[in-house]
């Protein structure tokens, strides 16, 4: 969430920053000033309201140890009018306050300067690519096609038992699942993260803290009976683990990564582009988070790049970055960079991440702050990376590498699969 101090001061300068991302703020900002007007106003009457009352019990008592009861008691009236009105201003900044609120969580967060302006995908910048994209034979096969050649995915049994969009992994497909899970949690331990188990069903507070709330409201599943959201990533319930905390400046920077099933309701997804793996109801991910000084925070965005970039090299496999413009950013992102591996089979670019940089947008909703050496109490900066998502990884490892044998398997798996074919 934006902050309205921001807003205050530079409300020009947020409706043209947000303009990048295609969205026309004037109106929700005109009103949000407005809004915050009456709101000061309001304060600074109930704060001289409360003032006075405190200033009148202070006489009443003087008068009263003074003998002077009569005086005392008028003043009593006073008093008790005071109460009233400084009910009724507690009541207006409170609707005040919620107007503010409902309005702030409206805007988008504000695109870091270099994020390149454009509508789509399309116009995202490629900052590099990775890897040689090796030609295929010509009766190569999608892995959609791969995974019921080899018996290692049932789309079917998992279209039967639940809906399209959860597949059922078995034999050695399960256990490339597992062998992934496992190979991306030890590459993070090794470099500094500490792993976290976390909860698959979060509240509205974290939901919103971390802003999949209000903006992707119709995008998670929702367990009306108990209120609770199945997360769409596990940087949901870590961010969150630092909700309303004030850490210090000596525990930053906070490196958190986890594993978590992923549920996604993707609404209106159809075709060939998310057949098979590529878009999926529920998905296995690792994700990892940072929590960090704000003038550290994009040398540590580019951190976790190269970390990323690291283990797309040990799996083999020929990747891009691009860093997304405008029109593709995300609700709450301030810079994203996507990671992109080739598809042979189907001679496409897929996104297995996204690493995102929200500044103090999380945190603000969080109350998620730290006290530097000085003393004074700031908002952190929040990170986020996939590190990795399971299915378009598994989707390039099996048209990459599809031999006359079989699929080979990298040679940094094979200590976690335990074999190195899948035939």
């Amino acid at each position: 969430m934006l902050q309205i101090q921001v807003i205050r001061a530079q409300a020009e300068e947020v409706i043209k920053k947000l303009q990048v991302k295609n969205f026309n703020a004037k109106e929700i900002v005109d009103r949000l000033l407005v809004a915050d007007t009456s709101r000061r106003s309001t304060q600074k009457k109930l704060d001289d309201t409360l003032a006075e009352s405190n200033s009148l019990a202070k006489e009443i008592g003087n008068l009263f140890k003074s003998g002077k009861k009569e005086e005392a008691n008028r003043l009593k009236e006073k008093t008790s009018e005071l109460k009233n009105v400084a009910k009724e201003l507690q009541e207006q900044l409170s609707n005040l306050e919620n107007e503010q609120d409902e309005l702030l969580v409206q805007l988008p967060n504000i695109p870091q300067e270099s994020v390149p302006a454009g509508k789509t995908s399309e116009e995202n910048e490629i900052v590099s690519q990775q890897g040689n994209i090796e030609e295929l034979s010509t009766d190569a096969l999608p892995h959609w096609e791969l995974t019921g050649k080899y018996d290692i995915i049932d789309f079917e049994l998992g279209t039967k038992i639940t809906g399209a969009g959860f597949p059922v992994y078995k034999g050695k497909g399960a256990k490339l699942q597992r062998a992934l899970i496992s190979f991306f949690l030890d590459e993070a331990i090794n470099a500094g993260y500490t792993e976290y188990q976390p909860p698959l069903l979060v509240n509205e507070d974290s939901a919103y803290g971390t802003g999949q709330l209000p903006d992707k409201d119709g995008q998670m599943y929702h367990i009306p009976l108990d209120n609770l959201y199945l997360i769409p990533t596990a940087e949901v319930p870590v961010t969150n683990f630092y909700r309303d905390v004030i850490l210090h400046e000596d525990q930053l920077p906070v490196k958190s990564t986890a594993y978590s099933v992923c549920f996604r309701r993707e609404a209106g997804s159809y075709g060939k582009d998310v057949r098979g793996l590529n878009r999926l109801h529920q998905f296995d991910k690792v994700e990892i988070v940072q929590v960090t000084q704000p003038e550290k925070s994009y040398e540590t965005l580019e951190q976790m790049l190269n970390y990323v970039s690291g283990i797309l090299r040990k799996l083999e496999l020929p990747f891009r970055v691009a860093k997304l413009c405008g029109g593709d950013l995300s609700f709450a992102s301030a810079m994203t960079y996507d990671m992109e591996v080739y598809s042979a089979a189907q001679k496409r670019w897929l996104e297995v991440s996204s690493i995102s940089n929200f500044e103090t947008f999380q945190s603000n909703r969080l109350k998620l702050r730290y006290k530097n050496k000085s003393g004074k109490t700031i908002l952190a900066h929040t990170l986020n990376g996939s590190a990795l998502a399971l299915p378009r990884i598994v989707a390039a490892l099996l048209e990459n590498n599809q031999t006359p044998e079989g699929i080979r398997i990298p040679e940094a798996l094979v200590p976690y699969t335990g074999f190195d074919l899948i035939n």
